[in-house]
């Protein structure tokens, strides 16, 4: 192997700036969070919307590295492998609106964004795991926070939280933790259904009729949009809320603490 080629396999591999960058704002901001520097809901903000942004880049590359070893050598090339969230296909789809769903609704609803040559990927399971992994990695990471939180490690019984002119006895830390589990709980359960444009309809596609497929297709760009729409207008945002702090209490984390979470999150309110 050349030097040349060396190198531009270190370069799709190499972890972005732009990466690093989200991981020291989640870093400093739990830091801060967890031991009661400055302004606490602001704290929370900062560190929600980072450790999103950075579970969005894991979701996005975990398509990427499955897609890659399913046989999409392209995907390199393509700087996928590299965390960078400018990298990816659609970043409105991928970044934007997710965090505009975070915000207005409290809903964790990633979007489809790694461009994938499908016709170098043989084998139908291969197809489905490659649409699997992203919200596999929500559903990790969700868990990894919930036993945290349940663990108590950062609970803090010196530390209150400012909600609505009334400091509450719950340590910011644990709170903001939960509501990040949330999102991540909520985003692999959305991203489990089989709606067209998310990756629960790309594990079913490739099992369905070449028919089925051709009629479902140009529905897929707005089946994030239609389904965030469902979730916040009717009964069913309700039964996802439900389900997800269902999964929570499993692992000892108490329901409140989402609710205090999301409200320090939104310190504008």
């Amino acid at each position: 192997m050349s030097f040349a080629t060396t190198d531009r396999h270190s370069s799709q591999n190499r972890i972005s700036p732009v990466f690093l960058v989200l991981v020291a704002i989640l870093g400093t901001s739990a830091w801060a969070v967890a031991a009661g520097y400055g302004n606490s809901r602001f704290g929370v903000f900062l560190f929600v919307v980072a450790g999103w942004m950075v579970s969005l880049c894991l979701h996005e590359y975990a398509h990427a590295r499955t897609a890659l070893h399913s046989g999409d050598i392209s995907i390199g090339a393509k700087g996928y492998l590299t965390l960078n969230p400018f990298k990816y296909a659609h970043a409105v789809l991928s970044f934007v609106l997710p965090v505009i769903f975070v915000i207005m609704g409290g809903i964790g609803l990633p979007g489809g964004a790694v461009f994938i040559e499908r016709h170098r990927i043989r084998g139908r399971l291969k197809h489905s795991l490659i649409s699997a992994a992203g919200p596999l990695v929500n559903l990790v990471l969700g868990i990894g926070l919930l036993l945290l939180v349940g663990s108590g490690l950062f609970d803090d019984p010196g530390l209150t939280s400012p909600v609505n002119g009334f400091d509450l006895p719950v340590a910011p830390f644990p709170a903001a933790l939960s509501f990040l589990a949330y999102l991540q709980i909520t985003a692999a359960i959305l991203n489990f259904l089989p709606v067209p444009g998310l990756d629960g309809y790309g594990i079913v596609e490739p099992w369905l009729s070449y028919r089925t497929r051709r009629a479902v297709e140009p529905f897929a760009p707005y089946g994030m949009l239609l389904l965030f729409l469902v979730i916040w207008q009717t009964e069913a945002g309700r039964w996802l809320s439900r389900l997800a702090l269902w999964i929570m209490d499993l692992f000892g984390v108490e329901n409140y603490l989402v609710a205090v979470g999301d409200a320090l999150f939104r310190f504008w309110s």
